[in-house]
């Protein structure tokens, strides 16, 4: 297995311990960094800390081993500075439209997790990697990374849509792959921006080497 990168080990070394000071403290952080709807507990830096605390155990697994998976490779292609970009750009789109959707429901139970930030990694993953064959647990069928992206989307907006798997914040999900897709653009230049692309860091350059890499 090779090295984590820098960034990527530190965002999970602060969600682990994050989760246990959490569980020792009795959820006194959730109390105060957890997204919560907007009102009297809303604060405004809770639209990225809600990313570092988790709810669970399983939880906390299955991001942190996403985010190994996924952000590893980002940040060995992206570099450190833009790899953080990518990331909390993913976060604050998450937080933004579960905001919105909670707003519109009424609802009042708050959000954790990076799963807004961890499917902002699959999306980029699955266009800058999209013939890399992966293993997901669940189910565990080999696939293309651009196949593992379409499967796991539709299912994010038929569970949100649907109801179905309620508790969890599916909206939140694919509000994180439109923050990473967004970001992308932006850096690429395209609508619905311009101007920015092309300078070999996440322009053209970057996709020409990306796709004689893989």
């Amino acid at each position: 297995m090779p090295p984590i990168p820098p960034v990527t080990k530190a965002l999970l070394l602060i969600n682990v311990a994050a989760f246990f000071i959490d569980a020792l403290a009795g959820r006194l952080l959730t109390q105060f960094f957890a997204l919560w709807p907007l009102g009297d507990r809303f604060m405004p830096w809770q639209v990225v800390s809600y990313g570092f605390l988790h709810g669970s155990i399983g939880h906390l697994f299955f991001n942190m081993l996403g985010l190994w998976m996924f952000g590893s490779e980002l940040e060995r292609v992206w570099g450190q500075r833009r790899y953080l970009q990518f990331y909390f750009a993913s976060i604050l789109a998450a937080a933004a439209i579960q905001l919105v959707f909670n707003m519109m429901l009424d609802s009042r139970w708050p959000t954790v997790g990076a799963s807004g930030g961890l499917f902002g990694l699959l999306l980029a993953f699955g266009m800058l990697f999209p013939n890399r064959t992966i293993m997901p647990l669940f189910p565990p069928i080999p696939m293309k990374a651009r196949t593992f992206v379409m499967v796991f989307g539709g299912l994010e907006l038929f569970f949100g849509v649907t109801g179905t798997a309620s508790g969890v914040a599916h909206f939140a999900h694919l509000g994180g792959m439109l923050g990473g897709w967004l970001m992308i653009r932006y850096w690429r230049g395209q609508p619905p921006f311009g101007g920015r692309g092309g300078n070999g860091r996440g322009g053209g350059g970057r996709r020409d080497h990306i796709r004689r890499v893989q």
